[in-house]
């Protein structure tokens, strides 16, 4: 048997708990989430078609939610779902310090990219997967008429809150 190495033993189970405690710990069960539909309601109070709805697993995200108890402690990237009702959109954004990553589970979005002057939209439907690095304007719009689902994760434990396009209208909205 090998010795186990510092970080292996940071990430093994804390003596005080038992094995299913730990591994309890561990888990955010869907039946005690609950859609945010508050997490960007600052987006949509200054227009309705930014409305959607964030359910977090494993930390907070980049949405500005200084904590949520009733996730994972996040260690290296953090893990939603999120709903994007017919015709609404999230706005081109920027992570500058984080990979953003969507998996669509229902549904389908275009998703639009800026990068400087290059500028691309595509289509995302079922099991479609993006990863767009940081540094990278993304945006959503849910163009069909269901809404769409999709998994969320960004790869850092607290990223920083994003930006938006200088001439953007949400980049002088203020957070509530």
């Amino acid at each position: 048997m090998t010795e186990m190495t510092s970080r292996q033993k940071a990430t093994v189970k804390p003596d005080n708990q038992s094995m299913a405690q730990w591994v309890e710990s561990r888990i955010a069960r869907f039946e005690g989430r609950k859609y945010d539909w508050d997490a960007l309601k600052f987006q949509a109070d200054f227009d309705p078609k930014y409305r959607r709805a964030q359910m977090r697993y494993i930390g907070t995200g980049g949405t500005g939610i200084a904590n949520d108890t009733n996730t994972v402690p996040a260690e290296h990237f953090t893990f939603s779902t999120m709903v994007l009702p017919s015709k609404c959109e999230g706005p081109l954004h920027l992570h500058e310090d984080v990979e953003e990553v969507f998996f669509m589970l229902r549904g389908s979005i275009t998703l639009m990219v800026r990068d400087g002057d290059n500028y691309c939209e595509t289509i995302l439907r079922e099991r479609d997967l993006i990863s767009v690095p940081a540094g990278v304007y993304r945006g959503l719009f849910n163009h069909g008429e269901e809404e769409a689902l999709m998994c969320v994760m960004l790869g850092a434990a607290k990223p920083v809150i994003p930006s938006y396009p200088h001439d953007h209208p949400l980049s002088q909205v203020k957070r509530g």
